[in-house]
This record gives C-alpha cells, sequence and structure tokens, in this order.
C-alpha cells in the first residue's frame, strides 16, 4: 500500500489492537484516524471501565499512556500495513514539559496527534497535543525507545540486563505533572 492511499475511513477499519503491542485492559487508544510519517492522530472514547479512570474522569497517568501509545499505532501500522513486518515492542525513555490542563470525563472523547520531531536508531522524539471537544487539554514532549525481536532476545532471562529494562518501566511511573 502506498501512504497517499491512506484515508481516515480505511485507517477506522482497522482494529487498533493489530498495531498495538499492548493488549486489553492496557489499550488506550480506541482508533487511529490519521496516518503520515511524521504524524499520528488517535481517537478514544474515555470509557467507566478504563483502568486509569477514576472518581468518573481519565487520569493523567492514562493521557500519557494514550499519547505513548498513538506513537505505537502510527510504528504499528508503518510496520504492519506498509513495510509488513511485525508489530514493535517500545518503552517510554523520558517525558519532558507534561502539562495537563483538565481531565477528560467519562463518556467523553479525547483526540491525539503526535508529531515526530526526530527518529534515530530506534528512539522516537514527538510533540503531543490532547484534545476534549476542540480544546487542548494535555501537551508533552516523549521519547520512545522502539525496540526489534533481536534487541529483545538480549533481555530474556534474569541479571543486568533484565533489570535496565525493568528500570526503564519503573520509570514511567515518575511523571511530573505541572
Amino acid at each position: 500500500m502506498e501512504i497517499t492511499q491512506i484515508t481516515e475511513e480505511y485507517l477506522r477499519s482497522i482494529d487498533v489492537h493489530t498495531v498495538l503491542p499492548q493488549q486489553e485492559p492496557f489499550v488506550m487508544v480506541g482508533t487511529l484516524t490519521h496516518f503520515e510519517l511524521t504524524t499520528s492522530t488517535t481517537e478514544t472514547r474515555i470509557e467507566e471501565e478504563n483502568i486509569f479512570v477514576n472518581d468518573g474522569k481519565f487520569s493523567a497517568s492514562g493521557m500519557m499512556e494514550n499519547i505513548a501509545q498513538t506513537c505505537a499505532a502510527r510504528i504499528g501500522f508503518y510496520n504492519k500495513y506498509i513495510l509488513k513486518k511485525d508489530v514493535q515492542v517500545g518503552f517510554i525513555g523520558a517525558i519532558r514539559n507534561y502539562v495537563v490542563h483538565s481531565l477528560p470525563e467519562v463518556g467523553s472523547t479525547i483526540v491525539t496527534k503526535v508529531d515526530i520531531l526526530e527518529e534515530i536508531f530506534g528512539m522516537t522524539l514527538a510533540n503531543a497535543e490532547i484534545k476534549c471537544n476542540n480544546e487542548v487539554i494535555a501537551t508533552a514532549e516523549i521519547k520512545l525507545l522502539n525496540l526489534n525481536a533481536q534487541f529483545l532476545k538480549l533481555f530474556q532471562g534474569t541479571g543486568p540486563r533484565r533489570t535496565f529494562v525493568a528500570r526503564i518501566a519503573v520509570f514511567t511511573d515518575r511523571l511530573e505533572i505541572r
């Protein structure tokens, strides 16, 4: 498929689970609605049963995961439907300037746009914006590490290599929100 032929209608027909390494109950995006090499957009309805919903609102941690999964949906779509490869696993490497203006309520729909600034050696640097009812409710800069299957083999088992991956995962729980 050529990138110029990708329409919103086509993207909406794709089950988002096929382009993400995450599976339920940890899927935080609903539909991939826009794809270009340097931009992607997802649309997500906030449901009561979402694990990041507290007191009727989608949490700041959930919104950050939504941003990361919007990035993952972009690379997953590219790998699966353009390059005909497997979906890659990735980790959040860094988060900067994460600003949350408001939390979306259950029943609302958020639109998340990610603009890729740089991609090099498996690292992706992007700016992200989440809107609800056409109002910006959160912005962030995110750095992701995309891992291929050969790289993941290095981290199988136990010991210092596995500890490194675990420390990356723990880092994602330490978000500053201003």
